[in-house]
């Protein structure tokens, strides 16, 4: 060694170190970005996909359409049944009741009947003539809006929102846990509720888990409380709200709910899949991979425009999500919502469409 060497040893390992911070410190951190391909296009006489499922035992894809046309008499509301290489296997008709969320549980298909504001269940392989049983029966609450939300402003002044509702309960998103108790949301009275054990009654009792001014909104886009999603160990269920594009976070069995994200607007569905919150962001046209600090880690497609045949092309008013092997699947579906004619690109929809992505690898 050179004599002088251990004198300046010390000083180089500390420049080597702190290079080594400075590139470390320099390394990208990039937000994922996933294109996305059309999977199916619905038959011509079938409009507006929402609600989506999957099975993964007989690799199939469950999908419930929201048409809500008027008058009703000119709706044609749907359950479709897909094998994962896109082909139809059934549908049964719902005529004029709009269906909203999804799932599979204990061996059968479960299904959020809007219309009637009704959970029901079907079996898996169902066709058109198959019996639909009554599950749970969904009322009005008292009062019929949940209390009025205050607003601190960043000037030290305060707002307070006070909410309207009708009494109509909005039943749209819903997840079950592993013992088979249900999560419901309800868009426009602003609550959750809970149905203990849902796969094992019929009628099963509906209880009101939560009501929150967090569950409102009045924004343009008029729904609250939509997707659910429960984290792996189960203690934290996620709730978007669609109508102020925020995820809340409700640890379980009682809070408190508190804000995770915000700025995603028209947060719709909702899941938890490979360590990360898949969010559909309705009125961006993206899906958004979350952690669960609330950070977005990677986005997942974009509306490119219609096609020759009258379909989206990328995303168009997404809602729902299904993952079936290494793929994420996605309902568009397109619903004009403004009383304006020619300032929506849903407007110009003649054919709607399922898209699909590949999954990245689990971080």
């Amino acid at each position: 060694m050179h004599p002088r060497l251990p004198r300046f040893l010390p000083v180089l390992l500390a420049c080597a170190t702190a290079l080594a911070c400075s590139a470390a410190q320099a390394e990208p951190q990039r937000v994922a970005r996933w294109e996305v391909e059309r999977f199916v296009l619905l038959s011509a006489d079938v409009r507006h996909p929402e609600g989506l499922a999957a099975d993964p035992a007989s690799e199939q894809l469950y999908v419930g359409t929201f048409d809500a046309r008027m008058p009703p008499s000119a709706r044609n509301n749907q359950l479709l049944r897909y094998a994962a290489d896109g082909r139809l296997l059934a549908q049964r008709s719902f005529g004029e009741s709009p269906l909203t969320g999804l799932a599979v549980a204990d061996g059968k298909l479960y299904l959020l009947n809007f219309g009637a504001g009704r959970l029901q269940r079907i079996a898996l392989d169902f066709d058109a003539a198959a019996p639909v049983e009554d599950v749970a029966r969904f009322e009005a609450l008292a009062p019929a809006a949940p209390a009025p939300r205050r607003i601190d402003n960043p000037d030290g002044s305060q707002d307070t929102v006070v909410f309207g509702a009708a009494g109509l309960p909005a039943i749209n998103g819903m997840v079950f846990d592993r013992a088979g108790n249900l999560y419901v949301s309800d868009s426009f009275q602003g609550a959750i509720y809970r149905i203990a054990q849902a796969t094992r009654c019929a009628p099963c009792t509906v209880s009101t888990l939560l009501r929150d001014p967090l569950l409102a909104t009045a924004g343009a886009l008029p729904f609250g409380a939509n997707g659910l999603a429960l984290n792996a160990d189960e203690s934290v269920l996620y709730i978007n709200n669609a109508g102020d594009g925020r995820v809340l976070r409700l640890p379980l069995p009682d809070g408190p709910l508190t804000v995770l994200a915000e700025g995603l607007y028209g947060a719709d569905g909702l899941q938890f899949h490979g360590g990360r919150l898949w969010v559909v962001a309705n009125q961006i046209d993206t899906v958004l991979a979350l952690d669960e600090a609330g950070r977005v880690r990677g986005r997942a497609g974009a509306f490119l425009g219609i096609a020759a045949d009258g379909a989206p092309e990328g995303l168009l008013f997404p809602a729902s999500t299904a993952v079936l092997g290494d793929w994420m699947f996605v309902t568009n579906l397109a619903l004009p919502l403004t009383a304006r004619t020619g300032d929506e690109w849903e407007e110009e929809v003649q054919r709607w469409s399922l898209s699909r992505f590949r999954l990245p690898a689990r971080p």
